[in-house]
Order: C-alpha cells, then sequence, then structure tokens
C-alpha cells in the first residue's frame, strides 16, 4: 500500500521530464512531422496518422520500462 504514493511521484516526475525534454528536442527535431507519418489533404479534408512517431514512442517507452523492471529488482 505504502508504493503506490511513492509510483505516483515518480510517474509525475517522469511525465514533467518528457514534457520538458519534449519543448526543447521540439525545437530542433519536428516531433510528429517524420518521414513515414501518414499525410492526405484533400480540399476542407485533412488526414494525419503519425506512424513512425508512434513506432519510435513505443520503442522508447518499451526500453524504458525494461530499464525501471531491471532495476526494481
Amino acid at each position: 500500500m505504502n508504493n503506490i504514493p511513492k509510483l505516483l511521484i515518480i510517474a509525475g516526475i517522469a511525465l514533467i521530464a518528457a514534457g520538458v525534454i519534449w519543448m526543447f528536442v521540439g525545437r530542433f527535431i519536428s516531433i510528429g512531422r517524420l518521414p513515414g507519418d501518414i499525410h492526405v489533404e484533400k480540399g476542407n479534408f485533412t488526414f494525419y496518422f503519425p506512424v513512425v512517431t508512434c513506432i519510435i514512442i513505443s520503442v522508447l517507452l518499451s526500453v524504458i520500462s525494461w530499464i525501471v523492471r531491471y532495476f526494481m529488482k
């Protein structure tokens, strides 16, 4: 029961860190507009699906999850 508040604090710190990193890295790398992302524009209709961005975020979250689990043992 005592682990839940610690987990929430760590999750909050991680989200703040991710936001700050995204803010600074977003100036240099166009996150969400990578090659391979689908962008269709026809008349007044626009469809955008960031495929490559989703894959990169998924890989990064998997690596972070693996590292956290490795050090929690």
